[in-house]
């Protein structure tokens, strides 16, 4: 594919907006990788170049909360091996449904990963006592298969979805829960981003371009407060899927 300044254009500040509202409280995937796919990059391509900007921001805010000791130590080693293998199964399925299939899939899966980005504002802040032993092992390690298994194969709204079932389902603490999401979200990007990469599926250039703002959203967005960065942030979101909706619709038809 040939990249033009204006496909450079396009995908640098949606990525630096997807990356601030990531760094706030998730679901900026559903920002990037649009991004991509409007700027004309094919759907499979974008998959794999979106992996390599979101892995390069997302090592900066999981290194921030890991620093500020923003995590439960005692299921990293589990959650992240469970991600890794789940991200490189639902890459691997990825890349062996056609690009046509992919757009069907993408206009089912956005309203879903919205829904959930735009309806869920309090988690883990309901008071209620965190679920232990091996029930709460349980309930982490399948999300992250399940969920890693998802970003490899999509990807946006995956920070989201990790967080309500760590905050909803385990119990977890906001803070406590975003540090063990980050590094399974992490780990997830790394694996697809290795899948995609031996595949030839990555736009190095426009990828490494785009690296830089989402360094640059992650770090001025980990410093925002959630709920007013929340409110800020969702119609920008709606107004980005309205876009997407149109132009797979379109290409569709």
């Amino acid at each position: 594919m040939e990249l033009t300044p204006i496909t450079f254009l396009i995908v640098c500040p949606l990525v630096f907006l997807g990356a601030l509202v990531d760094a706030i409280g998730g679901g900026g995937g559903l920002i990037t990788l649009p991004a991509y796919i409007l700027a004309g990059v094919p759907v499979h391509m974008s998959i794999g170049t979106n992996k390599l900007s979101s892995m390069t921001g997302t090592c900066f805010s999981t290194f921030r909360l890991c620093r500020n000791r923003f995590m439960d130590g005692k299921i990293v080693l589990p959650t992240i091996v469970a991600s890794l293998i789940g991200s490189s199964i639902g890459a691997h399925l990825a890349l062996m449904v056609d690009e046509r299939v992919m757009k069907i899939v993408l206009l089912c899966v956005l309203p879903v990963a919205a829904f959930y980005v735009l309806k869920n504002k309090e988690m883990g802040q309901d008071g209620k006592q965190e679920v232990q032993g091996v029930l709460r092992y349980v309930i982490v390690t399948v999300a992250a298969f399940v969920i890693g298994g998802y970003d490899g194969f999509y990807g946006p709204g995956t920070g989201t979805f990790l967080l309500l079932v760590y905050t909803g389902l385990a119990r977890m603490d906001v803070r406590t829960a975003a540090g063990n999401v980050k590094l399974v979200n992490l780990a997830s990007n790394v694996s697809a981003f290795v899948t995609f990469f031996m595949n030839g599926k990555i736009l190095f250039t426009l990828g490494l371009a785009a690296s830089v703002f989402s360094i640059a959203g992650h770090y001025i967005g980990a410093g925002m407060v959630i709920k007013n960065g929340t409110k800020i942030v969702r119609p920008i979101i709606l107004v980005v899927l309205a876009i997407l909706m149109v132009k797979l619709v379109t290409e569709l038809i």
